[in-house]
């Protein structure tokens, strides 16, 4: 499928649409771009109230809460004050450190949720099933961000900005970027469907199409170091596979506290050292990384990603991160614990059916830094409270 990126806004159309715009006479343009220019203008928070369910108490509930994990950068407390205006004795009792704190405590059952901004490591979800015998139950309640640090940003791709590629789909990258592997992790389990062979490496920009002097090129593969973002991107694009490209070249977030000590002041182990002085001067050179890490970086360019190779692809921006059509979103989660066949505690239920209403997701969009879910994906991890 062809892609066409508006230049101004980053959003796509296929080709088809494209013809229907220059065809069709002036007033279904105009109509078009007005339809636009409202949807643009609205508070997103309005799009929220008026398209998501709206929060109606089942019952009335009281009593405790525990939440032990991620606060959000402050979006749980907020959740907790709009949930008490309706609900005014139920209490909230928060140990917020980290999102590595959440999967121990619901372990050990000092926590009723677990608010986690990134998927569990193997180890956390072995270790919740050793105890119980089954999952912990994850809950979508909000998207990662576009392009602000700290808020689980999706995953971007950028390659030299002299590299005539545009677009790549998610096999690709797993091509680019991993190696042969005899199985893969789901959850805990060793799957064999998810194997593949050497044939399906990818090594030179020529196996991505490119001609003349890129054909036999070896392509330089740049990402991060292991982090919760390097677990998604395993997750996704690897099938959990810890096997890389011999040439994966890891680094971390400039700034953050995994730089070394002896490296604070030129951070060259960092994000941004590896996109400005390496993948800006590397012509056959690709790379993964959070948009916050490459505010600003010249002579870099992002990549349109596809879930299959036939497409849509899609380009990275606040929009398609927003609806979701971009296919590396990353999303915070709430976990619970939850024995099949039993119902969720009625106060846990219904805070989680107020964060996934309109009301709990225009505190999401009212400046969080994260971004609210599309109204499918409410209805979808709804329907995980029945």
């Amino acid at each position: 499928m062809n892609v066409i990126k508006c230049r101004d806004c980053s959003r796509t159309m296929t080709m088809g649409t494209h013809r229907a715009f220059q065809t069709r006479g002036r007033w279904p343009i105009v109509l078009a771009l007005v339809g636009v220019l409202f949807a643009g203008g609205f508070p997103r928070s309005s799009q929220a109230r008026d398209t998501l369910p709206q929060y109606q108490p089942e019952e009335q509930v009281s009593g405790v809460i525990r939440n032990y994990g991620n606060g959000y950068g402050g979006l749980l407390k907020r959740w907790e004050e709009g949930f008490r205006a309706y609900h005014p004795d139920i209490r909230f009792v928060d140990n917020l450190p980290t999102s590595d704190a959440a999967f121990p405590a619901l372990i050990t059952g000092v926590t009723d949720l677990a608010p986690n901004g990134s998927e569990p490591a193997l180890t956390e979800t072995l270790g919740f099933f050793e105890v119980y015998g089954y999952h912990a139950t994850p809950v979508t309640v909000a998207s990662g961000s576009f392009n602000v640090e700290g808020r689980s940003p999706g995953i971007v791709v950028f390659v030299h900005e002299d590299n005539p590629l545009t677009q790549l789909s998610l096999a690709q990258l797993d091509g680019i970027f991993g190696a042969q592997r005899n199985g893969g992790l789901r959850g805990f389990k060793w799957m064999l469907e998810d194997a593949r062979g050497p044939e399906r490496n990818i090594r030179t920009w020529g196996q991505l199409g490119l001609k003349g002097e890129w054909t036999d090129r070896e392509i330089n593969t740049y990402g991060h170091a292991p982090s919760g973002a390097a677990r998604f991107f395993q997750y996704h694009i690897l099938k959990n596979s810890d096997k890389w490209n011999p040439n994966y070249r890891g680094y971390v977030e400039t700034g953050s506290k995994m730089i070394a000590d002896s490296d604070r002041v030129q951070q060259r182990g960092g994000v941004r050292f590896m996109l400005s002085e390496e993948l800006a001067r590397d012509r056959y050179g690709i790379a993964w990384t959070i948009m916050p890490q490459a505010a600003g970086i010249k002579g870099i360019k992002a990549l349109a990603l596809g879930k299959s190779e036939t497409g849509p692809f899609v380009y990275p921006s606040e929009e398609s991160f927003r609806d979701r059509h971009y296919p590396l979103v990353r999303s915070i989660y709430i976990y619970l614990n939850r024995k099949p066949g039993t119902a969720v505690p009625a106060r846990l239920r219904e805070f989680l059916r107020y964060i996934l209403s309109a009301q709990g997701q225009a505190i999401v969009a009212d400046a969080s830094g994260f971004l609210p879910l599309p109204a499918a994906l409410i209805a979808e991890q709804r329907a995980k409270l029945d």
